[in-house]
Protein backbone atom coordinates (compact mmCIF):
# COMPACT_ATOMS: atom_id res chain seq x y z
CA UNK A 1 0.00 0.00 0.00
CA UNK A 2 1.35 3.54 -1.03
CA UNK A 3 1.75 6.05 1.74
CA UNK A 4 0.81 9.75 1.52
CA UNK A 5 4.67 10.65 1.20
CA UNK A 6 5.23 7.73 -1.63
CA UNK A 7 2.56 8.98 -3.52
CA UNK A 8 4.13 12.22 -3.39
CA UNK A 9 7.67 11.30 -4.19
CA UNK A 10 6.07 9.75 -7.14
CA UNK A 11 4.47 12.39 -8.21
CA UNK A 12 6.98 14.52 -8.38
CA UNK A 13 9.78 12.35 -9.97
CA UNK A 14 6.81 12.04 -12.94
CA UNK A 15 6.60 15.61 -13.33
CA UNK A 16 10.42 15.87 -13.06
CA UNK A 17 10.51 13.44 -15.81
CA UNK A 18 7.94 14.71 -17.66
CA UNK A 19 9.82 18.38 -17.20
CA UNK A 20 12.90 16.80 -19.16
CA UNK A 21 11.04 15.47 -21.99
CA UNK A 22 8.96 18.65 -22.32
CA UNK A 23 12.21 20.72 -22.62
CA UNK A 24 13.64 17.69 -24.98
CA UNK A 25 11.30 17.95 -27.23
CA UNK A 26 11.02 22.18 -27.31
CA UNK A 27 14.41 22.23 -28.20
CA UNK A 28 13.95 20.32 -30.86
CA UNK A 29 10.83 21.73 -32.15
CA UNK A 30 13.03 24.85 -31.88
CA UNK A 31 15.58 23.42 -34.71
CA UNK A 32 12.13 22.60 -36.93
CA UNK A 33 10.29 25.49 -36.37
CA UNK A 34 12.62 28.50 -36.35
CA UNK A 35 11.63 31.79 -35.41
CA UNK A 36 7.75 30.95 -36.81
CA UNK A 37 5.53 29.23 -34.59
CA UNK A 38 2.54 27.29 -34.87
CA UNK A 39 4.41 25.65 -37.81
CA UNK A 40 3.95 28.60 -40.32
CA UNK A 41 6.88 28.01 -42.42
CA UNK A 42 7.05 24.01 -43.29
CA UNK A 43 5.23 22.57 -45.69
CA UNK A 44 2.66 21.00 -43.73
CA UNK A 45 -1.49 21.15 -44.97
CA UNK A 46 -3.72 23.85 -43.02
CA UNK A 47 -6.68 24.31 -41.62
CA UNK A 48 -6.90 27.88 -40.00
CA UNK A 49 -10.83 27.98 -39.66
CA UNK A 50 -13.18 25.90 -38.63
CA UNK A 51 -15.94 25.88 -35.78
CA UNK A 52 -14.51 23.25 -34.42
CA UNK A 53 -10.64 24.65 -33.76
CA UNK A 54 -12.34 27.65 -31.89
CA UNK A 55 -13.86 24.87 -29.29
CA UNK A 56 -11.29 22.28 -29.10
CA UNK A 57 -8.20 24.19 -30.56
CA UNK A 58 -8.47 27.72 -28.64
CA UNK A 59 -8.90 29.18 -32.43
CA UNK A 60 -5.27 28.00 -33.72
CA UNK A 61 -4.93 26.29 -36.94
CA UNK A 62 -4.49 22.41 -36.87
CA UNK A 63 -1.77 21.72 -39.34
CA UNK A 64 -0.44 17.98 -40.56
CA UNK A 65 2.74 18.55 -38.50
CA UNK A 66 0.45 19.17 -35.03
CA UNK A 67 -1.73 16.02 -36.33
CA UNK A 68 1.25 13.85 -36.78
CA UNK A 69 3.24 14.84 -33.28
CA UNK A 70 0.14 15.30 -30.77
CA UNK A 71 -0.57 11.25 -32.19
CA UNK A 72 2.98 10.67 -31.45
CA UNK A 73 2.58 12.00 -27.93
CA UNK A 74 -0.08 10.35 -27.00
CA UNK A 75 1.58 7.50 -28.09
CA UNK A 76 3.97 7.91 -26.43
CA UNK A 77 2.73 8.59 -23.17
CA UNK A 78 0.66 5.53 -23.44
CA UNK A 79 3.99 3.08 -24.24
CA UNK A 80 3.78 2.04 -20.91
CA UNK A 81 0.30 0.52 -20.31
CA UNK A 82 1.51 -1.89 -23.60
CA UNK A 83 4.69 -2.46 -22.30
CA UNK A 84 3.33 -3.17 -18.88
CA UNK A 85 0.11 -4.65 -19.91
CA UNK A 86 -1.29 -2.89 -16.67
CA UNK A 87 -3.82 -0.25 -17.58
CA UNK A 88 -6.85 1.22 -15.10
CA UNK A 89 -8.31 4.58 -14.90
CA UNK A 90 -6.45 5.87 -12.19
CA UNK A 91 -3.08 5.12 -14.72
CA UNK A 92 -5.06 6.54 -17.36
CA UNK A 93 -5.80 10.11 -15.52
CA UNK A 94 -2.20 9.97 -14.62
CA UNK A 95 -1.15 9.31 -18.26
CA UNK A 96 -3.36 12.62 -19.29
CA UNK A 97 -2.76 14.67 -16.94
CA UNK A 98 1.42 14.04 -17.49
CA UNK A 99 0.60 14.67 -21.24
CA UNK A 100 -1.21 18.48 -20.01
CA UNK A 101 1.90 19.29 -18.02
CA UNK A 102 3.88 17.92 -20.73
CA UNK A 103 2.26 20.50 -23.63
CA UNK A 104 2.02 23.57 -20.84
CA UNK A 105 5.75 23.14 -20.16
CA UNK A 106 6.88 22.28 -24.02
CA UNK A 107 4.81 25.48 -25.29
CA UNK A 108 6.24 27.65 -22.40
CA UNK A 109 9.68 26.37 -22.89
CA UNK A 110 9.66 26.88 -26.93
CA UNK A 111 9.19 30.84 -26.25
CA UNK A 112 11.31 30.54 -23.35
CA UNK A 113 14.56 28.97 -24.50
CA UNK A 114 13.47 29.94 -28.01
CA UNK A 115 16.54 32.80 -29.67
CA UNK A 116 14.26 34.35 -31.45
CA UNK A 117 11.35 34.91 -28.49
CA UNK A 118 12.89 34.40 -24.71
CA UNK A 119 10.92 36.06 -21.62
CA UNK A 120 10.75 39.61 -23.22
CA UNK A 121 8.48 37.84 -26.34
CA UNK A 122 5.88 35.95 -24.05
CA UNK A 123 2.72 38.15 -24.88
CA UNK A 124 0.37 38.13 -26.90
CA UNK A 125 1.59 41.04 -29.34
CA UNK A 126 4.56 38.93 -30.69
CA UNK A 127 2.34 35.17 -30.19
CA UNK A 128 -0.74 35.46 -32.74
CA UNK A 129 -1.33 32.14 -33.02
CA UNK A 130 -2.25 32.08 -29.07
CA UNK A 131 -5.66 33.98 -29.23
CA UNK A 132 -6.84 33.73 -25.86
CA UNK A 133 -5.19 35.10 -23.01
CA UNK A 134 -5.38 35.45 -19.24
CA UNK A 135 -2.82 36.62 -16.39
CA UNK A 136 0.03 36.64 -18.27
CA UNK A 137 -0.13 32.79 -20.09
CA UNK A 138 -2.53 31.79 -22.83
CA UNK A 139 -5.74 30.45 -21.27
CA UNK A 140 -4.96 26.54 -22.37
CA UNK A 141 -2.08 26.56 -19.77
CA UNK A 142 -4.56 27.78 -17.05
CA UNK A 143 -7.26 25.27 -18.18
CA UNK A 144 -4.58 22.65 -18.64
CA UNK A 145 -3.20 23.51 -15.18
CA UNK A 146 -6.50 22.53 -13.76
CA UNK A 147 -7.50 19.52 -15.47
CA UNK A 148 -4.11 18.13 -15.06
CA UNK A 149 -4.20 18.84 -11.17
CA UNK A 150 -7.90 17.11 -11.00
CA UNK A 151 -6.48 14.11 -13.27
CA UNK A 152 -3.17 13.68 -10.48
CA UNK A 153 -5.48 13.73 -7.69
CA UNK A 154 -7.73 11.32 -8.92
CA UNK A 155 -4.80 8.61 -10.41
CA UNK A 156 -3.29 9.12 -6.83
Amino acid sequence: MNTPASDLMQLLSTLGFVVVLAFFFAKAEIQIEGESGWAANLPTWRIEKHWLLDIFWGGRAMTGYHAWVLSFIGLFFHFPVFFMGEWSWQIEARILASMMVFWIVEDFLWFIVNPAFGWKRFHPKFIPWHKHWIVGAPVDYWVFTGVSTLLFTYSY
